[in-house]
């Protein structure tokens, strides 16, 4: 039996969105298949207390190796999931689904002269038309209770109808109003099959026509003062909407489509479909492969195509469409190919709008949610964590082990509001209370190769200082000196304790960016007189590592760990360092003038603000004028035209 703690996913991995999650044993078969409102939530409660679970599901959380999760967008979408998986793998820990009942479905037998809204199972038939499934089974009567105030259909038994017939007196519901009683000929039979049109009609997703004449006839009643009639009928409307929201569809019956998704960065893609089958998601599957080489989105899905339907063996299995986030650049081509293949013709192309792109978003974020999976665990596991930093120490040729690297990133708009960023991993990890943030401004704001020598020196020349701190401690007082002894000596003390932490040098520096920025880092580091200090760059487009001294860049395998390694750390420090140059433009963007003269502050500036409506008002008033705002004098009204005067020279 399988250790749970074994294939624990960590908590953060999980999302928190509704979906279906699969057990599966170590033969790959699916042991039990489930829905949960929160993916997080339901499947921590698997193994948060193992012992404590009851008998069957202790079994299944140790016959199974290994969990996965399918995210859908709402909880009626889940349900329909978990159905349509339990009874195409038929899971041995599941029972609900797969005992010698069929699911239940509200059907309407459209093949009738008096339609009938009831609940069927089994078999579907022929001329009648089902909605579901539903469970409970409890939903369905409250489906049918809800419609029958907007469109009261019959829903009684052919006795009964028969017998109301005979009688000339109509059943319960048809003195409730729940049923129009056809049976009495309250109703004629077209009228009556018009009703159940307009019920099939709301039940498979089209309810707008209906609520827009719900809506008028509510308004008619009030203009006529009939009040008690508004009434009715805004509640018909609330009935329709809860109605339309329990029982929407994701797609109609006739739907057969594969939908295909692709998630992906420099080195890696994770690619999701999702098989459609008369309106369901009947299966499906999920890769995550490396880049080879350097391929667009267009490319990835033309050779996902290729490979997915080459290789099938059924031809018959591939649908009538097949829908895919952006079209390949022979997208004809593979169309007439999938066509010929099939016997049949196949729509390769992009959903725009419906419940189709909706979907397709749908498997969108389920391959995102494999890509983060995939890298959440490769980075953390130990193992690939140590063979990448041997990896990289060894493409580089250093003599130490890469225990702490940090990475510079530059980041600005048309050489405005220049920042910059610096990250650090400490045995692979990210070690975030040493990350921090600099404003470059003046001369080392010009370009990208200046604010990255002026970083690297700042962040270095602080390095020195703190280094020279922690080997020259200020010492503590003795027991006799210490009440007549500076109370600031022991607060210096600790500070000089975390800044001799801060000074552990990092093994290597990595700079975004190619040979220009790896050359304005090595001179800083020159001039501070760290010679030794390793330098490298990773230039974005090609995936590129430069050093110093070549002329030419070390290309790494594609899937290098290592590469993978710098990689995480060049992107952690862009991620950075845009988040703290939109913070500084976005100041930037509230400064004024006034913040600028001197002496003045915030209750002045708002009084002079509010006195004048706006700074160019301020800046076109006499020294006399200005002076009227309360707390303002003649000197200082002066004063603060003269320096907004120079400000608009």
């Amino acid at each position: 039996m399988a250790d749970p703690s074994s294939y624990r996913p960590t908590p953060g991995e999980i999302p928190t969105q509704p979906g279906v999650y699969r057990f599966i044993d170590p033969s790959g078969r699916v042991v039990y298949v489930g829905k949960a409102k929160s993916l997080r939530s339901r499947l921590n409660s698997y193994f948060s207390s193992v012992n404590q679970l009851p008998p069957k599901t202790y079994a299944m959380v140790h016959t199974a190796d290994r969990v996965e999760w399918t995210v859908v967008g709402s909880e009626l979408e889940a349900i329909q999931l978990e159905y349509t998986w339990i009874k195409q793998h038929t899971p041995r820990f599941n029972v609900m689904y797969r005992d010698d009942k069929s699911y239940p479905y509200l059907a309407v037998t459209m093949n009738e002269k008096y339609p009938r809204v009831q609940v069927m199972r089994g078999d579907k038939r022929k001329g009648v038309k089902y909605f579901g499934p539903f469970h409970p089974a409890k939903a369905i009567r409250e489906t049918v209770d809800t419609m029958l105030r907007v469109f009261p259909v019959r829903s009684c038994s052919a006795g009964v109808f028969k017998r109301a017939e005979a009688s000339g007196r109509p059943c319960l519901l048809g003195y409730i109003d729940k049923c129009a009683a056809p049976c009495v000929g309250s109703i004629s039979a077209e009228d009556h099959r018009k009703l159940a049109e307009e019920f099939v009609e709301v039940m498979a997703g089209r309810p707008e026509k209906h609520i827009r004449r719900i809506e008028q006839q509510m308004k008619d009643a009030v203009a006529e003062l009939r009040y008690e009639d508004a009434a009715r009928h805004r509640d018909d409307l609330e009935a329709l909407r809860r109605v339309f929201e329990r029982n929407a569809v994701v797609l109609p019956e006739e739907t057969e489509a594969d939908i295909f998704a692709v998630a992906g960065d420099e080195l890696e893609a994770a690619v999701q479909v999702f098989h459609i089958r008369q309106g369901r998601i009947r299966g499906q599957r999920g890769w995550v492969s490396e880049k080879v080489e350097d391929i667009d989105d267009a490319g990835l899905i033309e050779q996902l195509l290729l490979q997915v339907y080459g290789d099938m063996p059924d031809a018959e299995r591939i649908p009538r469409e097949v829908l895919v986030p952006v079209l390949p650049e022979d997208h004809e081509e593979i169309s007439a190919w999938l066509s010929q293949m099939r016997g049949a013709r196949v729509s390769l192309r992009v959903p725009q709008r419906g419940d189709k792109a909706a979907l397709l978003g749908t498997v969108a974020e389920n391959a995102e949610q494999a890509l983060r999976l995939h890298k959440a665990r490769r980075s953390s596991d130990l193992t690939t964590r140590s063979a990448a930093l041997r990896e990289l120490q060894e493409h580089l040729e250093l003599p130490e082990p890469l225990l702490r690297v940090e990475c510079f990133d530059v980041s600005h708009t048309g050489g405005t509001n220049v920042v910059a960023s610096m990250v650090v991993l400490e045995d692979g990890l990210p070690k975030k209370k040493d990350y921090r943030r600099f404003s470059v401004r003046g001369a080392a704001a010009r370009d990208d190769t200046s604010a990255m020598r002026d970083v690297i020196t700042r962040r270095f020349s602080r390095y020195i200082k703190d280094l020279e701190k922690a080997e020259n401690p200020v010492p503590e007082s003795g027991p006799e000196e210490q009440s007549q002894a500076d109370p600031t000596v022991k607060e210096s003390t600790a500070v000089d304790r975390e800044a001799a932490k801060f000074a552990y040098p990092p093994s290597l520096v990595v700079v975004d960016g190619g040979k220009p920025q790896v050359s304005a880092a090595r001179a800083a580091l020159d001039e501070l007189g760290l010679n030794d200090m390793p330098v490298a760059g990773l230039a974005k487009r090609l995936e590129e590592v430069w050093l110093p001294d070549d002329d030419f860049p070390l290309v790494l395998p594609r899937t290098s760990e290592a590469l993978y390694m710098l990689q995480r750390i060049r992107d952690e420090a862009h991620r950075f360092a845009i988040a703290y140059h939109r913070t500084a433009r976005s100041k930037q963007m509230t400064h004024s003038a006034l913040d600028d003269v001197p002496g003045l502050g915030p209750k002045k500036r708002a009084a002079l603000v509010e006195h004048f409506g706006s700074v160019a008002h301020l800046t076109r008033a006499t020294p006399e004028q200005v002076a009227e705002v309360p707390g303002i004098g003649l000197a200082s009204a002066e004063k603060i035209l003269t320096h907004l005067h120079r400000e608009e020279a």
